[in-house]
């Protein structure tokens, strides 16, 4: 393996964690300032992941140790393909979340502003940390980092049904971490000797031999204890979350939170058991059994939710389980998919929370069912939605076609009719909906009876530039991820080599 060994990868981490003491010091006196801070962290951080990219792409990995606490067991970090792809999207899209989170709070009169910016930068350098984990331990520790810094924000409106959500929030992936995730942890480092990720995994045939039983249940425990991938049933705290403004959703549900959850499932399929022992292993089959089933139950519930927020927040349940699925396929196409579909969701759901946000400043609507004629005052806006919603169906010409693409193949490789059946149907209660939701913004007329406030007050460009600008911004990117998809596919070519 062609290995550099740079202090480049712990820049990320740190760049953001440096900005949260001046956030904070600048605070409410001076809020175009403590924005500032933001928006240069996030400006540096994506130049150091993207300076790091050439390296990448040319098949090399980079690595950092930071120290060691046991052999085997390190504070260390590596910058590979499946690394790279993760951490570019978010470095990025946090950027654009920032100008977004200006206009939002400021535009809906939000308390504690300055705690909000900070918990964000935050989230961004754990985010960063899981993403460059070298290790199981590493990433462990900044997976639950990610947990705790994220409460505040699930919690930030202070209500009692935000409380709740928050606790629920916290209960379900500490939990799911404390129950499942830390004993797999600690039984893999006693089987293996070690927590490092490895290509093909780190169980030697004489183990995989000798462990195969009590391996096929430690893989599972990995499969719910990173209860941030929100396989059903250890689903429920993501719509619960929904609390949250919806910046935060749209952190939660593309940049970071669930990001996280599927990404470190990603490490432990391609780097802890690796792609040969996962084809023999009995409960392979019973975790794509789980990943169709969430794919489809979860598109199902949205079909019955008014409420915007909710209706994506199931959404997000059933994409998040695409790529579980695809990785689980373990056929080339379908890894492929599967892997792509972390930067493809992220920007599709990031545009469709950004739009939800966008109706609830400028316009005031939060349900389904007061959308009637709103394109027609809000076209930036629904004109981004339309778009995330393609994306999310997998129509041609938008990024989630080019996901669905190869995990169609993906399945015909795999030989498996079911698999192939749960993506078709999948596609059509996803259109199923969305398309209302455009259809009505486009093609319905308001009546006032059915909404005293009415549609025109709604002046999305007037009322809020920050967020037309961002949403559409993020609307474009999506459609170039499906013209040109070639840097993610070939990051997630190295991955698999």
């Amino acid at each position: 393996m062609n290995v550099e060994y740079s202090i480049l990868p712990l820049i990320p981490v740190v760049v953001s964690l440096l900005a949260i003491p001046l956030i904070i010091a600048t605070g409410e006196r001076n809020p175009n300032l403590r924005e500032f801070w933001s928006v240069l962290a996030g400006v540096i951080k994506f130049a150091v992941v993207a300076s790091m990219l050439p390296t990448i792409l040319s098949g090399k990995i980079i690595e950092y140790e930071l120290f060691r606490i046991l052999p085997g067991i390190e504070i260390k970090f590596r910058v590979d393909a499946l690394g790279m792809l993760f951490a570019l999207g978010a470095s990025f899209l946090w950027i654009i979340t920032t100008f977004y989170s200006i206009g939002y709070m400021r535009g809906h009169n939000e308390k504690k502003q300055t705690r909000y910016f900070a918990c964000f930068a935050a989230a961004l350098s754990t985010t960063m940390g899981v993403a460059f984990s070298a290790n199981l331990f590493t990433m462990f520790l900044f997976y639950e980092g990610l947990t705790f810094v994220t409460y505040p924000l699930v919690a930030h409106h202070e209500t009692d049904e935000a409380k709740a959500g928050a606790r629920k929030y916290a209960i379900y992936l500490i939990g799911a971490a404390k129950v499942f995730l830390v004993a797999a942890i600690v039984i893999t480092y006693m089987i293996a000797g070690t927590l490092d990720f490895q290509k093909g995994g780190i169980f030697t045939e004489s183990v995989r031999q000798a462990y195969s039983g009590i391996l096929s249940i430690v893989f599972l425990m990995y499969i719910y204890g990173f209860a941030k991938a929100a396989v059903m049933p250890l689903h429920g705290w993501l719509p619960a979350a929904m609390v949250a403004p919806t910046p935060v959703s749209a952190l939660l549900h593309a940049v970071a939170v669930v990001k996280t959850g599927v990404f470190t499932v990603l490490r432990v399929i391609f780097f802890i058991y690796g792609v040969d022992f996962l084809k023999v292993l009995p409960t392979t089959n019973i975790a794509l059994f789980m990943a169709a089933f969430t794919i489809t139950v979860a598109s199902m519930i949205a079909l019955t939710r008014d409420n915007i927020k909710a209706r994506l927040a199931f959404s997000t349940v059933s994409q998040l389980s695409y790529i579980i699925l695809g990785g689980l396929l373990l056929t080339y196409d379908g890894m492929i998919g599967g892997i792509i579909h972390v930067s493809n969701h992220a920007f599709a759901k990031i545009t469709l929370f950004f739009c939800a946000g966008s109706l609830y400043v400028c316009a005031h609507k939060t349900e389904v069912s007061q959308l009637d004629g709103i394109a027609k005052k809000m076209p930036w806006t629904m004109a981004a939605f339309t778009i995330g919603a393609l994306g999310m169906i997998g129509v041609p010409l938008v990024g989630g076609f080019v996901t669905k693409w190869y995990l169609l193949m993906g399945a015909l490789e795999r030989g498996s009719i079911v698999i192939l059946g749960v993506l078709l149907l999948s596609s059509l209660l996803n259109a199923g909906y969305f398309l209302p939701i455009i259809y009505r913004a486009y093609f319905k007329k308001f009546h006032e009876t059915h909404d005293h406030h009415g549609h025109g007050h709604a002046h999305e460009i007037r009322e809020n530039p920050f967020m037309a600008v961002t949403l559409t911004i993020t609307a474009i990117l999506s459609i170039i991820g499906g013209l040109y998809p070639d840097l993610i596919i070939n990051l997630a070519k190295e991955v698999l080599k």
